[in-house]
């Protein structure tokens, strides 16, 4: 038994001995620029009717979105900036509006034309 126990302890000591340490790096990311959300409402040029299920995209990004039942989109952590939002909907002409983005509020209302 006494072998036994000193065998048993040999190895569970041995295995320390070969135990790693890894460093665990976390991506903070170098840059420390704030991010803010940038929102909207999007809604019929004529009418004013908000529009439902409009594609809001950023133009050069993989970012987009779609309006709500309210008209409304956000897109989270946005880097301030000058950025071009791209919309797309059925029967209405593609928009495109430039918009600068700061570290305030950051809103801006669409309006859609008919395409007809």
């Amino acid at each position: 038994m006494k072998k036994l126990m000193i065998c048993f302890l040999s190895v569970v000591l041995a295995g320390g001995l070969f135990a790693e340490e890894k460093e665990v790096k976390t991506d903070t990311g170098s840059d420390n620029t704030a991010t803010v959300a940038l929102s909207g409402t999007i809604s019929d040029f004529s009418s004013g009717e908000l529009l439902t299920g409009v594609e809001v995209a950023i133009e050069g990004s993989k970012m987009k979105t779609y309006t709500d039942f309210d008209g409304k989109f956000t897109f989270e952590n946005i880097k301030p900036g000058e950025y071009k939002l791209v919309t797309n909907y059925i029967s209405y002409k593609k928009g495109t509006e430039i918009l600068k983005v700061n570290n305030k509020e950051n809103e801006i209302n669409i309006k859609l034309k008919n395409s007809n």
